[in-house]
């Protein structure tokens, strides 16, 4: 049908990179930086241990890469238990201005969520607009147990919990959220 434009959901390809950069570059510019910090914690993550390459999800809009969300992995540290629990950290989320409020920014991260889920992920943690992260399940992740350099903020402070922790089989981690060192530059 002419005129219309497909939007396709899928996994980053290495070959997607320079895209990934021009979207949260172009995303999240601000006058007072030439580089956003968003670009150098993608670049960061991509090469750590906590880099899990099917939970980096694009958007194509027309062929061209324009949304991303990223999962990456960040462990829960309980008082109670020796061993630090695995739980994933949602951003960034990023659409190219030009290509804003149709839905591409839901969708790619409602797909990032969805293969979590997939491989059996149980816990999501977010620092982000609560009233943008409720839609997908998001609360307070204070709520539940979770802590974290940003747990003073509140309410953008959130977690979800996967069908995985949801079923009964394990319940999701409670404890300190320990990030990987890049996202210490955020």
């Amino acid at each position: 049908m002419p005129g219309v434009t497909t939007m396709r959901l899928r996994s980053e390809d290495p070959a997607d990179t320079g895209a990934v950069r021009r979207v949260l570059a172009a995303a999240f510019a601000r006058p007072d930086v030439a580089t956003p910090p968003e670009v150098g914690l993608v670049d960061e993550l991509r090469g750590s241990a906590e880099w899990l390459p099917s939970l980096a999800m694009v958007a194509e809009y027309g062929g061209e890469v324009v949304g991303y969300a990223l999962l990456t992995r960040v462990r829960v540290r309980s008082e109670s238990d020796r061993d630090d629990a695995l739980a994933l950290a949602l951003g960034p989320v990023a659409v190219s201005p030009h290509r804003q409020r149709i839905g591409l920014g839901t969708a790619v991260v409602q797909a990032a969520l969805d293969a979590a889920a997939e491989l059996g992920e149980r816990l999501v943690v977010v620092l982000g607009d609560p009233a943008y992260y409720r839609r997908f399940g998001f609360g307070r992740a204070d709520r539940i147990g979770l802590t974290s350099p940003w747990s003073g903020l509140g309410e953008p402070w959130q977690a979800l919990t996967l069908p995985a922790a949801r079923s009964g089989a394990e319940s999701p981690p409670r404890g300190e959220v320990i990030f990987p060192p890049p996202w210490s530059k955020v």
